[in-house]
Formats: C-alpha cells, sequence, structure tokens
C-alpha cells in the first residue's frame, strides 16, 4: 500500500504526464502505484523503472518520459547501461515520507528536498508568472517542454483512396473499361485533413513586460512543434516577424534571436495600427486567411479603439477563429472594460487567460479544438 501523502505525489506525476501528451489512462496510473508500491516508494531508479514500464506504450514516449520525471522529481532521470552495479537505492524524497514516519535507511534531508521540487513543479504551473522569482522563471523555463501543441485540423480538397467511404465513381469506370466492361470491385474514397495554420501575436509594450518572456517560449515551443504551420509576430509601436529566429532549437538562444529582432521592447501599444499594418502586408495575402489568430495582450491601446475594432473585424472576416489571451483574465475581479479589449471583444471567438503554465496549456488545447 502507499500512503496517501505518497500516492498524491505519484497521481501527479501520472497527471503531468498525460499532460505532456502520454497516452496515461486511470487504470495506467493505479498499475503505477501498484507497481512503485512493490519496488519500494524510497528508491528513485526503482519508481522511474515501474512508471516507465506501465506508463509508456512505445519507444517514441520514452524521451517525454525522461523529460517530465526530471522535471519532476529533479535531477537527472536513470538510465540503463550495458553493465549495472549493485548500488544502494537511492532515496526518493516526497515519495516516502508517510503517515505513519520515514522509513530506515532514509536520508531526511533528501526527502525534504526533492518533495519540495515536486510540489513546487506543480504549484508553479498555477502561479502568475509575474510573480516569479529568477530562480522560479529558470525552473518554469524548464517546464515548457511539457507542452505538446497540436495544431487545428481542416478538411483538404483532395480526396484519398480508402476501403470505405464514398464511391470514387471515376476509379471504378476506369478500372471497368480496362477490363473490357467487365464489372468488377468498387473503389472507394475519403476526405483527409490537413494542418490549420496558427498565427501567434504577441504584445510585448510595456504593460506586456512581465509576461513577454514566458509568451515568446510558448510560442518557441509551437514553432518547434508546427514548423511549417506557425508564424509569430511581435506587436507594439512596430510589428516584426521572428518565426525564422525561434525555429532555433536552443529556447534561450532562440529568445536572444528574436530580441535583437524587435526594436520596440517594453514601449508602448498601438494594436490597431499594427493589426492594419499585418493585415495589409501578410493577412489579405493569405497568412490569415483560414488560420487560427491567436492575439496576446493585455488590451490597453493608446491609438484609437474604433481602428482596433475596424482591424478586428476584418480579420475575423479573413481568419477561421480569433482568440485573444489576456493574462488578467484569470484574475479575481477582472473585467474586461480597457479600451483595445472593449473594441475587439465583438468580434473574437474566445478570450482565454494566459497568466501561468496552466493557462498556456489550456490555450493549447483551444486551439487544437479550433
Amino acid at each position: 500500500m502507499v500512503a496517501p501523502g505518497v500516492e498524491q505525489t505519484l497521481a501527479g506525476f501520472a497527471r503531468a504526464l498525460r499532460a505532456a501528451g502520454l497516452p496515461v489512462s486511470a487504470d495506467r496510473s493505479r498499475v503505477f502505484l501498484r507497481a512503485a508500491s512493490l519496488v519500494g516508494v524510497t528508491s528513485r531508479e526503482g519508481v522511474y523503472w515501474a512508471g516507465r514500464a506501465t506508463m509508456t506504450a512505445e519507444p517514441d514516449h520514452f524521451p517525454v518520459f525522461d523529460r517530465v520525471f526530471e522535471s519532476w522529481f529533479g535531477g537527472e532521470a536513470p538510465r540503463l547501461t550495458g553493465r549495472r552495479r549493485a548500488v544502494p537505492p537511492k532515496p526518493l524524497a516526497g515519495l516516502a515520507d508517510t503517515a505513519t514516519g520515514r522509513r530506515a535507511g532514509e536520508d531526511p534531508v533528501e526527502t525534504e528536498v526533492v518533495r519540495a521540487r515536486a510540489s513546487a513543479a506543480d504549484l508553479l504551473r498555477q502561479r502568475d508568472v509575474a510573480d516569479l522569482t529568477p530562480s522560479e522563471r529558470a525552473m518554469l523555463a524548464q517546464l515548457f517542454a511539457t507542452i505538446h501543441p497540436v495544431p487545428p485540423r481542416r478538411r483538404a480538397l483532395r480526396r484519398r483512396r480508402n476501403h470505405r467511404g464514398e464511391i470514387d465513381v471515376r476509379r471504378t469506370l476506369r478500372e471497368e473499361l480496362r477490363r473490357g466492361g467487365e464489372a468488377g470491385p468498387i473503389r472507394f474514397r475519403r476526405t483527409t485533413s490537413r494542418p490549420r495554420r496558427v498565427v501567434l501575436v504577441i504584445d510585448v509594450s510595456g504593460s506586456m513586460s512581465s509576461y513577454a518572456d514566458a509568451l515568446l517560449r510558448l510560442a518557441h515551443v509551437w514553432v518547434r512543434a508546427v514548423p511549417r504551420h506557425t508564424e509569430v509576430f511581435t506587436v507594439g509601436t512596430r510589428l516584426t516577424r521572428i518565426t525564422r529566429a525561434l525555429r532555433t532549437r536552443d529556447a534561450d538562444a532562440a529568445l536572444r534571436a528574436a530580441g535583437e529582432q524587435v526594436p520596440d521592447w517594453s514601449g508602448g501599444t498601438r494594436l490597431g495600427e499594427m493589426l492594419a499594418a499585418f493585415l495589409d502586408r501578410w493577412g489579405q495575402r493569405g497568412m490569415a486567411r483560414g488560420a487560427v489568430v491567436v492575439l496576446c495582450s493585455d488590451g490597453w491601446e493608446r491609438g484609437e479603439p474604433a481602428l482596433l475594432a475596424e482591424q478586428m473585424q476584418r480579420l475575423r472576416r479573413l481568419a477561421h477563429q480569433v482568440i485573444w489571451v489576456n493574462p488578467h483574465r484569470g484574475k479575481a475581479g477582472y473585467r474586461p472594460v480597457q479600451g483595445g479589449i472593449a473594441a475587439a471583444l465583438p468580434h473574437l471567438d474566445a478570450l482565454v487567460a494566459g497568466h501561468s503554465l496552466a493557462t498556456f496549456a489550456d490555450l493549447v488545447e483551444v486551439v487544437r479544438r479550433a
């Protein structure tokens, strides 16, 4: 049996794996808890192999599992080597502190440290990124690896051969002609789907400076996950396309490259003018046509709100869906009364929060269903 406190930590780890995209069902979670209790929850390596054996289905899942394990429990995930030495199990803190006391032989200091890491990772997902310390921001940057954007789908124009679906009249008749008119099997075809483009427009003005870094890290994850169907722009007093810079594999290097291209960090906000520039240069030419456009801003507008409303109306006619991400949306007492957000609200498909890692994961799901 696993103690309640230990079970909560292990269950949280299973939820983190599910959020990272692994097919962790309730049955797999129960089997994992049973396996962890058998190998001993004081052994970090034992819990690692119990989880990998029960909550991964194929080799492609191993890298994701390792990343989540490292971020959840801290340290480097155990690796399988050719020759294994007999070493005493390393206590897995946060798993052995039970209601009945600690097990004999375990290090109480190590237990407290790793339990703090596990619980901190879970709490950090809910924290407002504007309130984080530099060390917490560094830890949060690692947790972005648990977000896996999936592009929304759209119906493709072409149909593909299939063993069922609608009758492919042309193909059926062509084959019948080759046989000299003799009847043969009926051929079928089905409609397919293709990824829909996602366009991220991130406000980097002064009022958004506390959230710009986290939003750009989210954009980096998106570009790396769906490189051919994601575009990223920054807006303030200028409009800058930074998609190419964010294709760099290392997140910190990508953000540095993007920062070198953006000339208006922490400046003013002219959303209406910048949105008009985007639509005139890229939107009308097809980038926004049929796409899911995600605007990340707090809605503070130095220009005329009427201009923003006009451009939002243009954008709504072009895009498949328009989603506005406001970091203040998830805070108690928030009301969309700022000039920019009030002007844009009638033309939005969704107004969602964007102040924590948990809300970023929710945003990814909203876009996937668009």
